[in-house]
C-alpha cells in the first residue's frame, strides 16, 4: 500500500526512463487497485507489464468493495495470489487462494501464485509439508495446460522485512521440493517449464545470489522495488546474467 495515483504514475514515467526493453528479462509492475487504469494507459507493454496485487474470485454480484479478475481483464497481465500479507494479515485460507487461481485464468490473467513457510514452521521442519500443502491446494484444479500461464513465487515467510536472508541453500532446496510436486501433478516437462519466482527481501546487491541459484527464473521484489534506481538495476542485473548465461550455452554447443 505505498504510492497515490499521482506518484505511481511519476513511478512508472521515471522507470520507462530507465529501464531498456529487453528481450529476455520480463518486467511486471503491481501498483495499487487505483492505480491500475491510469498506467494500464500509461506504459509500454513491450517494457513493462503490470499485476495486480489482488482481486476477488467472483467475477461479479453484490459484493460492495471488491474489485475482481473480470474487471482488471485487459489492464493486468498478471495477478498476485496467495500473497504472505493476504494470507497471514487477512487470513484467505488455502481453499480462497484457488478459487482465485481460477478466476485469474478464466479471466485470461496469470496468476502469480505465493508460496513459503512463516518461521515456526521453519523451526518446526515443516517446510516441505507447507509448501505441499499450498502447491497442491492451489493447483489441483489446473491443467497442464493451465499451467504455462502459471508462475509460482516462493517466498518464505521469515526472510521478508525481518532483516533474516534465506541462503541460496535455503532457495535451492525448496524450489526442488515445489518443481518435485509440480512433476508428480503434471509430470517432468510441466516442471522443468513452470517459473518459479524467489521473493524475500531482495534487493540490488543480493539479487545475483538468487538469480544464480539453480531454478529459480526470477525474482519477486518487495521493498526495494519502491525505488525506481535500485529496481532498474536489478532488472539491468538480471539482463547482463542472462546474456552471461547465453554466452555460456552458445560456447558449450560450440
Amino acid at each position: 500500500m505505498h504510492f497515490n495515483v499521482p506518484d505511481s504514475s511519476m513511478y512508472a514515467h521515471k522507470l520507462s526512463e530507465l529501464i531498456k526493453v529487453y528481450r529476455d528479462v520480463e518486467v511486471v509492475v503491481a501498483p495499487t487497485m487505483l492505480a491500475v487504469q491510469t498506467l494500464s494507459l500509461q506504459v509500454n507493454y513491450r517494457q513493462i507489464k503490470l499485476a495486480a496485487q489482488n482481486f476477488y474470485h467472483k467475477d461479479s454480484g453484490s459484493y460492495t468493495g471488491e474489485v475482481s479478475a473480470n474487471m482488471l481483464r485487459g489492464m493486468v497481465n498478471y495477478g498476485i495470489v496467495g500473497h504472505f500479507e493476504r494470507r497471514n494479515i487477512f487470513m484467505e485460507s488455502d481453499k480462497e487462494v484457488r478459487k482465485k487461481v481460477e478466476a485469474a485464468i478464466r479471466n485470461h490473467i496469470k496468476p502469480i501464485i505465493c508460496v513459503g513457510e512463516t518461521l515456526q514452521e521453519r523451526m518446526d521442519n515443516e517446510t516441505k509439508a507447507v509448501l505441499h500443502d499450498q502447491v497442491y491446494s492451489s493447483l489441483v484444479d489446473v491443467t497442464k495446460e493451465d499451467l504455462k500461464n502459471i508462475v509460482i513465487a516462493y517466498e518464505p515467510v521469515w526472510a521478508i522485512g525481518t532483516g533474516e536472508h534465506a541462503s541460496a541453500e535455503d532457495v535451492k532446496r525448496s524450489v526442488r521440493i515445489i518443481r518435485s510436486l509440480i512433476r508428480t501433478l503434471f509430470g517432468q516437462e510441466a516442471a522443468s517449464d513452470v517459473r518459479i519466482l524467489y521473493g524475500g527481501s531482495v534487493n540490488l546487491s543480493n539479487a545475483d545470489v538468487y538469480l544464480n541459484v539453480d531454478n529459480v527464473d526470477g525474482l519477486l521484489i518487495g521493498g526495494a522495488s519502491l525505488d525506481a534506481y535500485q529496481f532498474s538495476g536489478i532488472v539491468e542485473k538480471a539482463h547482463f546474467m542472462q546474456l552471461e548465461e547465453t554466452k555460456r550455452r552458445i560456447d558449450e554447443r560450440l
